[in-house]
């Protein structure tokens, strides 16, 4: 399997339930110019997927205060999203999330990230896309392993660093924690200054 980090993220046009339960064609590249998080679940009305859709919405403005947009994709229709969206939390639905929701009953925008599994439904994969449109950072966990959703934040806020300040981020790096420049020597600096 190759990867798409570092390339362009593979567009699509597809139908969507909004955030205000209208439906509406969706194309990813009307997104550039915003930084995207676009993340795959296997199918609606399961077990994993609503703890991590209803953490994403719940940080969804701690990703748009970074100018990054979240959007969802499974292999469902609209109006199995629409009618999931309907379906009070504690009956196993997920509320009224406020990011779109893609339909991808073609399963193409599934196999285009490489995501499907048996032809059947999509592994849980999450893509970051910069504002250029390129694939930054991508993670897929099989069926049963949900995401972090702080981990993407971190990701994001890695991604936007390095663009302002030409600093590489090291393992376990966060915002106002020191980065390395890029070189050797700035690598050796860093190692030295954070030894032990």
């Amino acid at each position: 399997m190759s990867s798409l980090v570092t390339q362009q993220a593979p567009d699509f046009t597809a139908q969507a339930v909004m955030p205000d339960n209208t439906f509406a064609e969706l194309t990813l590249s009307s997104y550039r110019g915003k930084y995207v998080v676009l993340f795959f679940w296997p199918l609606d009305f399961t077990f994993v997927c609503p703890s991590e859709i209803i953490a994403f919405d719940k940080a969804l403005e701690q990703f748009r205060s970074r100018n990054a947009e979240v959007i969802g994709v499974s292999i469902d229709s609209h109006f199995t999203h629409l009618a999931w969206k309907n379906t009070p939390v504690t009956a196993g639905g997920i509320g009224q999330v406020q990011f779109p929701m893609v339909s991808d009953l073609s399963k193409a925008i599934s196999t285009d990230y490489g995501v499907l599994v048996n032809d059947s439904v999509a592994l849980r994969g999450l893509f970051l896309i910069d504002r250029e449109g390129v694939i930054r950072h991508a993670v897929i966990n099989d069926l049963p392993l949900g995401r972090n959703v702080d981990e993407a934040i971190r990701m994001l806020e890695a991604l936007r660093f390095f663009e302002e300040h030409g600093e590489v981020c090291p393992a376990n790096w966060r915002p106002g924690e020191d980065a390395m420049k890029p070189t050797a020597e700035g690598v050796a600096e860093y190692l030295a200054a954070h030894a032990g």
